[in-house]
Parts: structure tokens; sequence; C-alpha cells
């Protein structure tokens, strides 16, 4: 599945910085005088920010929307993948499990172990 994201042509950009503010999942930034986007996972490629630019610096790019995960995932015996909160082990069978992304690593956390995680 291909997700959709803002690109920046960094040649272009004048760092104005009239596409940040309308951008309200905070993906982008000014960094070094230049917008970037500082996080493909929270920008939702909705294209707001693009009508903001004066100079057609920012486009749209779909990406392959990849996640992986191999020591998450275990194969029960119907041969379904099972996914297992990567703090406490419980499977996605007895807790809701989210996606979460720390340090760089993709990994699973159930609801339960979710507020540690956040909290400390």
């Amino acid at each position: 599945m291909a997700k959709t994201i803002v690109k920046i042509a960094e040649e272009l950009c004048n760092g104005c910085g009239e596409c940040i503010s309308p951008c309200v999942e905070g993906a982008l930034a000014l960094v070094d005088g230049k917008a970037k986007v500082i996080s493909e996972e929270l920008c939702d490629g909705a294209g707001v920010c693009i009508g903001h630019c004066p100079v057609g610096a920012l486009s749209l790019e779909k990406r392959p929307d990849v996640v992986e995960i191999p020591e998450d995932i275990d194969r029960d015996q119907s041969e379904q993948e099972v996914l297992h909160c990567h703090l406490c082990q419980r499977s996605e069978a007895d807790h809701y499990l989210l996606q979460v992304r720390k340090n760089g690593e993709n990994r699973w956390v159930c609801t339960r172990c979710l507020p540690a995680l956040i909290h400390g």
C-alpha cells in the first residue's frame, strides 16, 4: 500500500515558513533556513501546506508504506500471523495492539502497557 507525503524541493524553498502552520500534523519544520519534512509518519499527505508555498517548492509524492517487524510476528496453528506486545508478550488475541515507533524502531504495544511506555 502506498502512502502519500509532502516532498519539498530544497533548491526552490526560500525558507519563508508559510507552509509550517497549515500543517496541523506537525510534520513540517524550518531546519537550517529551509522547510523540511521532519516526520514522514505524521504527514497525512493531504497537501494543505502546498497552497501556502509562494514559490511552488512543495509537491506530493507516493511512497511505499512498509512496516517490518519480523521479531514480533508468530504464526498460530492456522498459519495466520499473530502479533505480540514487545513489553509483556501478550498476543493480539488478549489485548488490542497499537504500533508505536521509538528510537527509529517500529514495535507493537498492548493497550495495557501503553501508559507505561508514554509516561515512563
